[in-house]
Parts: structure tokens; C-alpha cells; sequence
């Protein structure tokens, strides 16, 4: 191989000769003009790139068509750009900010003087159809610091960014058509692979996410490689809005929030509340049946103790700031973990004591943005199912073992599927990468033993320690932030952790974070758009709504009521306006069982059942055997009515 030549190597190992300065749509085509026509983009050495970047070293190369889910981002971000060339072209004077793809589409955020409106958006989207249809090519270029600060003088968001880079920094600017943007790609080879795309909706949102800086106007988009994958992004869509937890939250009177009271910190409504306590009413019982003791801590602790722990220099943007008290700097508590320490070190522990497991519900303040905060799911004070395991090092995988059988069987009385990615090592981390490489080798080496499947997210734990965490799938193949599980050798450490061995020498323990549900509030939002609002009975505020057909059936139907509340089961009587009023309003209210008596129900002691959703049938019970029913759900937590 001569001195000008480079070598390429495929997935399949081949390996082909090329010259130096081949792009990656030069290896497509030495492949083969059926893939050539079908890239999208490329990876070299595990990074995405598009086709135009130019090989100089020897390299592997994977070609990436549409079928390979990296290219999917690359489609969206070069949707972002084709929407700012619509949103420039229609309206000149907008500045510009960033277009990244994102998990479900890509967004782009516009300087502008008044909000988009739905109209606007219908127009930038005919606008990107055109410049589509253009099929003009994305056009990379490399370019110097000056030029780049001649090409965007014009545009005072693109020169904050570009004091930015780093000196050595190579910088590149895109081209399509009309369109240059400060960008380091990657893009797919020209506007018209983008044919199947769609704008959803436009919100405000700060220039770099910070409150002090001025709003831009972001708009939100996605885009799909085959039409049939958009319709079904756009359907799933549509049934997410009716799922909504903020409408069904105020529909069926269950939380609210209030600007004097604050944003992001919820009201708990009655029917709320009853969610609630179930939840933490079967997870108490739960976890002191799996060994945990229940302690309670301070909402408001000194400074001090997130100086030793560590949040205040990792931490402290997520904070709410200081109090002064006498001299002494206080802070709501962000986590609940180092007064599960001061706990643990209100006295000598001995290795017999351990593994120690505590548990709390622990209300917790968090310092969210304003604009990310949503509904129940981002909050800025919440209450965490917060647990913590001292044990042994040689206790640890089986601790693991006990919290996986753990989580297993709590979220399946939610009928909740899940899959578990593992966290890794973040930028900001404390202890050495030894420690960090054994805890996470821990936690994956327990999850084979099981045969548990599981996926990386490189640098995505927590500062003090590697974590599992267990996404839930709900009915709509959404996936929710659920149980998480952390391995922690830091803590212990900065605390100065201590128990007597039985060697009769101090060691350290080690430590497990976990969560169950993680935040009530989130766990409860995400619930509510799980079932539509339609809760199983066990859960329901309202488990029976007894319904006389006329008035004077009333004081029998008022006498079934309370022998149903004598059960211990939420019955209430409703007696207003016409039958086919009150049986609309409990189907609106999602009462899993209406129970219907008339004159043939009073006179043979029996009632008409009606379930939720079953339309106009319904089922003649004997009294006691409708109540058995109810409280046969009830206690075994079936997820249906029978």
C-alpha cells in the first residue's frame, strides 16, 4: 500500500484501498452504486459523519442507510436546518439560534418579535416542502475563526457560540440552498432525502436555557424516513394529548398548582391524595416485609452536611439557595441521603448489624428552570420512596439481588414492563476510576447472573457512584424515569463510615441508593397518562358510584352504599338529576363500577353492575357476591375489572 493510499475496513472485516482524502461517499460508491444510492451517512471509528467528510487515516467504516437507527438523527437535524430555511425565507429579519435533533423529532429556536402562531407554522411547513423538493445538497465547508465571524456578522447568537470553540477547534459551516448555518453536522446528502416531516408546535424557551437571558421562540418538529412511521409517531401523538395527566389531573379533580403558591410544587387534591396513599400505603408494607426499617429526616438541614457529601461543589445549580439561621447557613434538602448517614452514625455499628436498610418518603427541593418544569413530572419539590443499604462489600451483589426482586415485584402491581440501562461514569465524578470500574462491573456482572438484558449509558451516573435505572413502558410504549438503584463507595468515605468487623478492626461500608417509584409526583403523573385516568380499583378514589334509577329507590340504594363503605370499599351515592346524567358523569369521573337498583334490584336484594367502559352492559349480582367482588380486586390488585 503506497504512502497516498489509505485503508478502510468494513463490518464484515473487507478491507478497500483508497486515496487519502476519499470521502465517505467515495467508500459508498467502492462498495457498491445500490448502497452508494441508499447512504445516508457514516460512522468512522464509532462516530457518525456524513458522507462528505474525507478519510486521511487508516479507519473502520460502517455505511448507514435508513434501516440503521443512527441515521435517524442525522435525517431530524437536517430537518432543523431545512425548517430555518423556511422560517429565514419567510421571515428574514429572525435570528438564529441552535437545531438539534432530539429523542422524538428536532426543534429550532428563532429571535424573533412576536410569537409563532399555528398559521405560521402551517407556512414554514408548505416552505420546507418546497425547499425539498429543491433537493438542494447539503454542502459542508471548513472555514477560519474571521471568516466565520464575516459569514455570521449578522447574527449576534451565532457569534456568542463561536467565541466559544476552543482555538483548535476545526470550524465548519453548512449550505442548503438559501441556508448557511454554523454547524458541525452531520446532515444526510441533500434536502430531498427529508420527504415525510411535520411541525407539531411552538413554545418559548430561553437563549442557553438561562432565565436571564432573553426568550427565543422554539418550534418543534419531527421528521421519518417512510410516511407509515410518521403517521404512527403522529397517532401515538394524538393519544398522548388525550392521555394528558395536567387535563385529566383537573378533569378528575386530582391536583392542581397555583401561582401563589408557587410553580412547580404541586397541590394534592382529595382524590389525589387517595392515589397517593395506596401507593405509599403498599410500598410501606412492602418494604418492611423485604427487611427495611422507616426513618424520617429534616426538610431544611445545614449547609454542612452537603459540603461533606459533596453537593454543593456537584450539585449546587440544582439547589435552592441558603438561609441564615443564627449565624449557621441552611438549605432545603435536595436528597435524602446524608441524613440517612447522620443516622447511620448515631451510633457504633457492628458487622452483625448489617446490612442496615432505611427507608423514607422523603420530600425533597430541587431548583428546576421555569421552563422545564411540567405538570407533575418536573417539579421543584417532590417526595422519593428514598432507601439506603449499608452493608459489607461482600454483601453488596446480594443486596443487588434482593433490590432487583424488589423493583420486580412493585412495578408489576402497576402492570408496568421495563428494560434497565446502566450509568456510567460521569465528567464530574468523585473517588478514582478504580473504584468506579468495580462498582459498575458489580452492577452488570449481578444483572448477568440473572439474565437480565440491559443497555450503557456511558457517563450518565450519579456523582457519588454508578447506578441501574429501570425504565417503565406504559400503555402507549412511552418510557418513564422509574426504580433507580446506585452503588456508592464515595459517600461512605467523605463521611467517614465505620463498622467494627469481625476481625474487631473499623472497615467502611458500602452504600445503596435506591428509589422505587423515584418521585411520588412524577410516578402519579406518569400513572394517570399510563391509564387514561382510568385507575384499577385498588387504586381509584372512587371505586363504586351506586346509582338509583328514581327517588324512591333511594334509601335502598343509600343502605347498599353504606354497607359497601362499611367493607372498606370508596362507595358514594348519587342521587341528582336523571339516570342517564349520572351514568355519563361517572364514566366522565372513570368510576371503575356503577350499581345500578330499581324496583327489581330492591325487591330481590340484588344490584345491576355496570363497569367502567363496558358501555350499556351490565350484570345482575347478588349484593354480598358484588362486594366480594370488589374486595377480591382490591386486595389482589387486579389491573382490570373481572
Amino acid at each position: 500500500m503506497s504512502a497516498s493510499t489509505i485503508k478502510v475496513t468494513l463490518p464484515d472485516g473487507r478491507e478497500l484501498e483508497l486515496e487519502k482524502g476519499a470521502s465517505l461517499g467515495d467508500v459508498a460508491r467502492a462498495i457498491g452504486p445500490g448502497l452508494a444510492k441508499a447512504a445516508v451517512a457514516a460512522e468512522v471509528d464509532g462516530r457518525v459523519v456524513d458522507l462528505l467528510h474525507t478519510l486521511e487515516h487508516d479507519a473502520r467504516v460502517r455505511i448507514l442507510t435508513e434501516r440503521d437507527p443512527e441515521a435517524l438523527p442525522v435525517l431530524r437535524h437536517s430537518a432543523a436546518h431545512l425548517l430555518a430555511t423556511a422560517v429565514r425565507d419567510l421571515r428574514p429579519g429572525a435570528g438564529i439560534g441552535f437545531g438539534p435533533a432530539i429523542d422524538e423529532g428536532f426543534y429550532y429556536d428563532f429571535e424573533v418579535d412576536e410569537p409563532f402562531t399555528p398559521e405560521d407554522l402551517e407556512a414554514f411547513e408548505k416552505r420546507m416542502a418546497d425547499f425539498a423538493a429543491a433537493d438542494d445538497p447539503f454542502e459542508r465547508r471548513v472555514v477560519t475563526r474571521e471568516e466565520a465571524r464575516e459569514l455570521f456578522a449578522d447574527d449576534p447568537l451565532k457569534l456568542e457560540r463561536l467565541e466559544e470553540f476552543d482555538e483548535d477547534e476545526v470550524i465548519t459551516v453548512y449550505r442548503n440552498g438559501p441556508f448557511l448555518d454554523l454547524c458541525r453536522g452531520p446532515h444526510v446528502p441533500s434536502t430531498g432525502r427529508l420527504k415525510h416531516f411535520k411541525l407539531l408546535n411552538t413554545a418559548g424557551a430561553y437563549w442557553r436555557g438561562d432565565e436571564k437571558r432573553q426568550m427565543l421562540q422554539r418550534i418543534y418538529g419531527t421528521a421519518f424516513f417512510r410516511k407509515g412511521d410518521l403517521e404512527e409517531h403522529l397517532r401515538r401523538l394524538e393519544e398522548a394529548r388525550k392521555r394528558d395527566h395536567r387535563v385529566l389531573g383537573k378533569q378528575l379533580d386530582l391536583f392542581s398548582t397555583d401561582a401563589r403558591v408557587g410553580p412547580g410544587l404541586i397541590l394534592w387534591h382529595p382524590k389525589g391524595a387517595i392515589v397517593r396513599m395506596e401507593i405509599e400505603n403498599f410500598e410501606r408494607e412492602l418494604i418492611l416485609r423485604h427487611g427495611y426499617e422507616l426513618v424520617y429526616t429534616p426538610h431544611v438541614v445545614s449547609e454542612t452536611l452537603f459540603e461533606i457529601s459533596g453537593h454543593l461543589e456537584n450539585f449546587r445549580e440544582n439547589m435552592f439557595g441558603a438561609m441564615e439561621v443564627e449565624g449557621g447557613r441552611y438549605r432545603p434538602k435536595p436528597m435524602n441521603c446524608p441524613g440517612h448517614i447522620a443516622i447511620f452514625q448515631a451510633q457504633q455499628r457492628s458487622y452483625r448489624d448489617l446490612p442496615v436498610r432505611m427507608a423514607e418518603f422523603g420530600t425533597v427541593y430541587r431548583y428546576e428552570r421555569s421552563g422545564v418544569l411540567h405538570g407533575m413530572l418536573r417539579v421543584r419539590g417532590f417526595t422519593q420512596d428514598d432507601a439506603h443499604v449499608f452493608c459489607t462489600r461482600e454483601q453488596v451483589s446480594e443486596e443487588i439481588e434482593r433490590l432487583l426482586d424488589l423493583v420486580d415485584e412493585m412495578l408489576a402491581a402497576f402492570g408496568y414492563p421495563y428494560s434497565i440501562e446502566l450509568a456510567t461514569r460521569p465528567e464530574k465524578a468523585l473517588g478514582s476510576p478504580e473504584e468506579w470500574e468495580h462498582a459498575e462491573r458489580t452492577l452488570a456482572e449481578t444483572l448477568e447472573r440473572r439474565g437480565l438484558e440491559y443497555t450503557v449509558d456511558e457517563g450518565g451516573g450519579a456523582f457519588y457512584g454508578p447506578k441501574l435505572d429501570f425504565k417503565l413502558i406504559d400503555a402507549i410504549g412511552r418510557r418513564w424515569q422509574g426504580p433507580t438503584v446506585q452503588l456508592d463507595f464515595n459517600l461512605p468515605e467523605r463521611f467517614g463510615l465505620e463498622y467494627v468487623g469481625e476481625d474487631n478492626e473499623r472497615h467502611r461500608p458500602v452504600m445503596l441508593h435506591r428509589v422505587l417509584v423515584g418521585s411520588m409526583e412524577r410516578f402519579v403523573g406518569g400513572l394517570i397518562e399510563h391509564y387514561a385516568g382510568a385507575f384499577p380499583v385498588w387504586l381509584a378514589p372512587e371505586q363504586v358510584r351506586v346509582l338509583p334509577i328514581s327517588e324512591q329507590w333511594t334509601e335502598d340504594a343509600r343502605a347498599f352504599t353504606q354497607t359497601l363503605v362499611g367493607a372498606g370499599i370508596r362507595a358514594t351515592l348519587d342521587e341528582r338529576d336523571t339516570l342517564s346524567y349520572r351514568i355519563r358523569d361517572a364514566e366522565v369521573h372513570k368510576v371503575p363500577y356503577m350499581a345500578v337498583i330499581g324496583e327489581r334490584e330492591a325487591e330481590a336484594g340484588t344490584v345491576a353492575v355496570r363497569r367502567r367502559g363496558a358501555g350499556r352492559k351490565q350484570e345482575v349480582m347478588e349484593r354480598a357476591a358484588f362486594v366480594d367482588r370488589v374486595l377480591e380486586e382490591i386486595r389482589t390488585k387486579a389491573l382490570d375489572p373481572a
